[in-house]
């Protein structure tokens, strides 16, 4: 993150105790209002990508948002990676760890060929477990991840470091 992401921070509305008392929810809602600042936003993931993936993978379900305009931005596919039972036709799915219990996110078997360099992209970087997951899936499916993409980063959270631990370059315009 640098400096000159401070226009899009004063985008990003912070909405306190929710959904719970304590915590500071970032509101992108606001954000995606503004068309310049979107567009903005696009741009400066867009740039930050070294080379051009062949698939661009985005979490449900505010991931999609980022993914489909940076996949239109860079000219490349998109990779869907959805909640458990979502997808019709075969999938590969994989748990992730939740603060109380588990969750899957599923893709289908065939949405990303063997070789495929693929970045990862979200809204937000917290805690790194459905970043962790996606990139698993893809993996599975012999994708290689090229970078993970986020607009907000919560460095107290230590996703990024997970991820970056797994030997992911992670990428991100605001940090928290």
């Amino acid at each position: 993150m640098t400096a000159d992401n401070e226009d899009l921070r004063a985008l990003i509305r912070t909405v306190p105790d929710f959904p719970k008392p304590g915590i500071q929810f970032r509101d992108i809602t606001t954000l995606l209002l503004d068309a310049q600042g979107f567009a903005t936003t696009i741009e400066r993931l867009a740039e930050r990508i070294d080379g051009k993936p062949d698939l661009i993978a985005g979490t449900e379900a505010r991931g999609f948002i980022f993914a489909a305009a940076l996949a239109h931005k860079l000219g490349t596919g998109l990779l869907l990676i959805r909640k458990y039972g979502k997808l019709p036709g075969e999938t590969i799915a994989e748990e992730y760890a939740l603060e109380y219990g588990s969750d899957r996110l599923a893709m289908h078997v065939d949405a990303c060929a063997p070789g495929a360099r693929v970045e990862l992209v979200d809204d937000l970087i917290a805690t790194g477990g459905t970043a962790l997951a996606a990139a698993r899936l893809i993996r599975r499916a012999g994708g290689e991840i090229t970078g993970a993409s986020f607009l907000i980063e919560l460095p107290e959270l230590g996703g990024a470091d997970l991820l970056r631990g797994d030997g992911m370059e992670v990428k991100s315009l605001v940090a928290y």
